[in-house]
């Protein structure tokens, strides 16, 4: 490319940046279908000044609250926090309104999110501000000094995946303007816990901790220099580490807890090789300890739990959450199990003036109990699900499948599967597999689904209930070093459904293997397709605690992808790195990793343009490795190069790691990425980005599709969203948007019957969404108008109550053939992008109620129709289809069924009309007579026409003539159907009853 080629292209990508990040996409809104189950929480508080009221931190979720002892919860940090994980939660002693959080989770798994330092309230939660520490990594514990709410202190753990100077002790005294680090041992140790004394905090407990994570193993511990408890008297000025009685060599992560009703009592749980594990007590404030147990249920899994907790009125009652909960009432030396809703537990908080009031967290969510424990409000009402991918079903409507992180597979509906499904009624299904997925229902047959679960292979069908397994090796791997292994299946392990026959599957170890049969029969179509590096195939947990998973399992392979456009044209991405090809099905394979690209990073997702076999993208994940750098890639001839499209100065943030990219399918150069933080859109095959985040929390988007015109997200703490009909990004438009009103191009839109939608899961009528554009605010109002296939109006929709009024005179005035109008605030005039979704609504009856006037129409017909938006004297048209549920033709309705039941459907409407103005006539007349003191005969005509058309008041009235007609309606709308003779006949009926009873009227 020449310099002036080059130049232009500089200067058509900044242009077209430009008038990008000028436009608001805020129009566009995500809707969360859940799932409601609980995903992973790792610290819970509550107060005594509001027994009632508890807070719980979620590892992707953010900070929730509950005011009625769980029985709902509500996020707290949407919109203020620039990380959803959270740490620590503490509450001031003598004050409900102040909270302190310190974000960063404990449990530092593989793909936990980094913290961004502490946040405080004065408002209980209402709002919230950042107040430092940003770069403390990871947050083990706040600590708020109970006389003065404004001295605060933080127990920094570190950045989990790299040494950093910032881990220690932290102190203020201001409230957080500012930060003392009072205790530092190294840039590789950081505090997992602090406790102050009850009656005197200037004495202060830490707990070392030596830790670090990288892809191939866990390291929790160090030697006894590195780690250990340290005290300090005077408010952190100097520390003296407590040594008597406690591990003399390695030592790893320690969890401390104090008595409050016995400041001499303080409880350490050890992490330390063999016999010295476990739980040691001190009662005499830490000067000496005894070994009270080493039971290996105290510190099972110690980088990912170890916590104690102490009953506040009794120090012998002590609470070990690990896995299991487990409960001690002689001063730890024996325990019994605790049931609790899920397993994997991390914290537990005690009402002090109540015990048996406490909230507990685990890995399926927080669960209150004022009972001990004996029984837990639901996990049920938190939608903190984390999942791992997202795929889709060709239902109609649509089903979303994912893996939930410690839980189950689970398939929910994009929208209300059913007109029946209860207002927030959440519908989860099992669809086999486990907690890691991928899960991928079979194209064509959705009753067939595909699974891995930590590398197993199995077929679930929905039908009988059954999950088949056809393990690739039927070997079990867990537990085993990697190097040893035949085939090395990452607990993620990629799954790929051919794009060419349903039944062809690739499964990714560190070799791709493929079935042409639903797994019965594999083959192996490629060489080792990874780094593999002797080094790092190596057993996970040092120095101290073994822990084998497959979470650690490197070199292996981690996305597969077929082109869609080019057989047997495959794209590989390894976990340490590597990207390799084929051309032919997988008989010859290159490896064509970029040469600029770091090594050892995870390739989240691989992704082969739709529009030229050539073309494909990548999205690279290096914080495991601390480098939090975005990396993507994309190639335009089959990786023999590649461009870097996620520069430091192209939109997306250097700290934003990519975890997944994908291309839309309509619109070529069109790209959505999913980051540690949210969503991106590039218009430029990634010259330039722009936030897309609108309304979406801030988690890490795990996976993207795009299907039906939706986009469609998993998260790592929030579930599932979706973004209805994205096919205004794909309308060339988009980027030449300037002082003209631009109407974009409806999506042909299904014609569903569904219940009336909630909050929860956020499942939307049926409507066609029309998107459109406007240079600046408009004051004297818009109108939408929707035109069937020969132009007549079906319904006009306003923005102003003024254009209504006049409007509506006229419908009143003239007869009932007059349109349709109505003023909807949601059909906004505000400068730039705006949306609106048309409900399918056509004219209904006549209501005195001007707000119900001509409102509860029926539906209107699958067909052809135009969408017509007017601005001043500016009109513009775009056409669109309502397409029938297909669900329909299995029931036997056909459009012939549709088109009888609407023509039926207007005939009584117009009769109801009728109806209600002659009884508003005679109302009417009854009052006029009444004020002209006419006589009972002159009134009793009027009364005896009025009781055969009005119910009378009071309970249980015998339904007359407007409500039985209403009533009819009611019937003949309760579904897609043939109307009923039974339903012709009764119209034929009401319709002469009416009409005598209007001829007597006379009026």
């Amino acid at each position: 490319m020449s310099l002036k080629q080059r130049s232009f292209s500089f200067l058509f990508s900044f242009l077209l940046s430009c008038a990008l990040f000028a436009q608001d996409f805020e129009a566009l809104q995500y809707r969360t279908i859940g799932p409601s189950r609980g995903g992973r929480v790792t610290t819970v508080t509550g107060t005594p000044l509001q027994p009632g009221t508890f807070y719980f931190g979620a590892s992707g979720a953010g900070v929730w609250k509950t005011e009625d002892y769980g029985t709902s919860w509500q996020n707290v940090s949407d919109g203020f926090f620039k990380t959803p994980s959270i740490g620590a939660i503490e509450i001031a002693a003598n004050d409900a309104n102040i909270v302190y959080v310190g974000t960063g989770s404990d449990g530092i798994r593989s793909n936990i999110i980094a913290g961004k330092g502490v946040y405080k309230s004065i408002d209980a939660g209402k709002t919230w501000e950042h107040i430092g520490l940003e770069n403390v990594g990871q947050i083990g514990a706040v600590e708020i000094d109970p006389t003065n709410s404004n001295i605060v202190w933080v127990a920094a753990i570190g950045n989990a995946f790299k040494p950093n100077e910032e881990r220690g002790i932290f102190k203020t005294t201001d409230g957080g303007k500012t930060w003392e680090k009072v205790l530092y041992v190294s840039e590789e140790t950081g505090f997992a816990d602090l406790e102050l004394l009850p009656g005197n905090p200037n004495v202060v407990y830490a707990a070392a901790w030596k830790a670090r994570r990288t892809p191939w193993t866990i390291d929790s511990g160090g030697k006894n220099s590195e780690g250990g408890i340290y005290k300090s008297v005077n408010g952190g000025k100097d520390w003296i580490k407590l040594e008597e009685g406690l591990p003399k060599g390695l030592i790893g992560k320690i969890d401390l807890a104090v008595s409050p009703v016995d400041s001499r009592i303080l409880y350490a749980v050890v992490e330390a090789p063999g016999e010295d594990r476990g739980l040691y007590k001190s009662v005499d404030q830490g000067k000496s300890f005894v070994h009270v147990s080493d039971d290996e249920r105290l510190v099972n899994r110690p980088f990912y739990y170890t916590n104690i907790e102490l009953d506040p009125t009794n120090p012998d009652i002590v609470y070990s959450n690990a896995n299991p909960l487990i409960k001690s009432t002689d001063g730890g030396k024996t325990w019994t199990r605790m049931s609790v809703p899920h397993g994997d537990n991390h914290d537990i908080w005690l009402n002090p003036h109540n015990p048996d009031l406490l909230i507990q967290c685990n890995d399926g969510g927080a669960n209150v109990s004022h009972n001990g424990g004996k029984t837990w409000s639901t996990q049920y009402n938190q939608p903190t699900a984390e999942i791992y991918q997202v795929a889709v079903d060709d239902q109609y409507p649509y089903w979303v499948y994912g893996a939930q992180q410690d839980n189950t597979t689970l398939a929910i509906p994009s929208r209300a599967p059913s007109a029946t499904s209860p207002v927030n009624g959440p519908v989860m299904l099992d669809v086999g597999g486990c907690e890691t997925g991928p899960v991928i229902p079979m194209p064509g047959n959705h009753y067939i689904v595909y699974n891995n679960c930590k590398g197993r292979f199995s077929v679930y069908s929905k039908k009988t209930g059954q999950s088949r397994e056809y393990s690739i090796g039927a070997s079990n791997i867990y537990g085993h070093n990697p190097k040893d292994l035949k085939y090395r299946f990452q607990r993620v392990a990629p799954i790929h459904v051919s794009p060419y026959d349903p039944k062809t599957v690739y499964m990714g170890s560190q070799f791709v293997h493929k079935t042409n049969n639903g797994g019965q029969n594999w083959e192996i179509i490629s060489p080792d397709l990874t780094a593999n590096e002797p080094d790092k195939q190596v057993i996970s947990g040092n120095p101290i605690t073994r822990d084998i998973t497959g979470e650690e399992y490197y070199s292996t392979l981690y996305s597969i992808r077929e082109s869609k456009i080019s057989k047997g044209l495959i794209w590989t991405g390894s976990n340490d790195g590597v990207i390799s090809v084929t051309k032919d099905g997988g008989k010859t394979w290159k490896n064509v990793t970029p040469k600029k690209l770091p090594k050892g990073g995870r390739v989240e997702s691989v992704e082969p343009s739709q529009f030229n076999p050539a073309k494909a993208y990548i999205a690279v994940d290096r914080h495991l490795l601390g480098d939090e750098t975005p990396y993507l890639y994309k190639t335009d001839n089959y990786g023999e190069s590649w461009e870097l499209i996620s520069t430091s100065s192209n939109g997306i943030p250097s700290d934003y790691t990519t975890r997944v990219l994908r291309e839309d399918p309509v619109r070529e150069g069109l790209l959505y990425a999913g980051t540690e933080y949210g969503m991106f859109v590039s218009f430029d095959d990634g010259g330039t980005w722009k936030k897309f985040q609108q309304n979406l929390p801030v988690t890490p988007i795990t996976d993207i599709t795009l299907f039906r015109g939706d986009l469609v997200l998993s998260t790592m703490g929030r579930g599932f969203w979706i973004l209805d009909k994205v096919t205004t990004l794909q309308d060339e438009k988009i980027t030449q948007l300037g002082d003209s009103p631009v109407l974009f191009q409806p999506d042909d839109t299904y014609r569903y019957q569904t219940p009336w939608g909630g909050d929860f899961p956020n499942y939307p009528s049926t409507s066609v969404i029309i998107d459109y554009y406007l240079p600046s605010d408009i004051k004297d109002g818009v109108s939408l108008q929707i035109l069937d296939a020969q132009g007549k109006e079906v319904a006009t929709i306003v923005s102003d109550s003024t254009q209504l009024k006049s409007t509506t005179e006229k419908v009143e005035d003239m007869s009932l053939s007059m349109t349709f109008v109505y003023m909807d605030e949601k059909l906004e005039t505000n400068k730039g992008i705006n949306r609106f979704a048309w409900n399918l609504e056509q004219k209904g009856a006549w209501a005195k109620n001007k707000r119900r006037r001509y409102r509860n129409g029926p539906m209107a017909l699958p067909g052809k129709y135009t969408a017509k938006l007017t601005v001043g004297d500016q009109s513009f048209e775009k056409p669109f289809e309502i397409l029938m549920d297909p669900k329909l033709e299995g029931d036997g309705v056909t459009m012939a069924d549709l088109q009888a039941q609407q023509a039926l459907q207007f005939k009584v409407i117009d009769l109801l009309s009728d109806a209600r103005m002659l009884q508003d006539k005679v109302e009417e007349k009854i009052k006029e007579l009444e004020k002209a003191k006419a006589s009972e005969s002159q009134l009793q005509p009027y009364k005896d026409i009025l009781k055969q058309l009005k119910n009378d008041e009071g309970a249980y009235p015998e339904v007359v003539m407007v409500a039985q007609i209403s009533y009819l309606y009611y019937i003949l709308s309760s579904g897609d159907k043939a109307p009923g003779q039974e339903e012709k006949d009764r119209y034929q009926e009401l319709l002469a009853q009416f009409n005598a009873l209007k001829a007597k009227a006379n009026l």
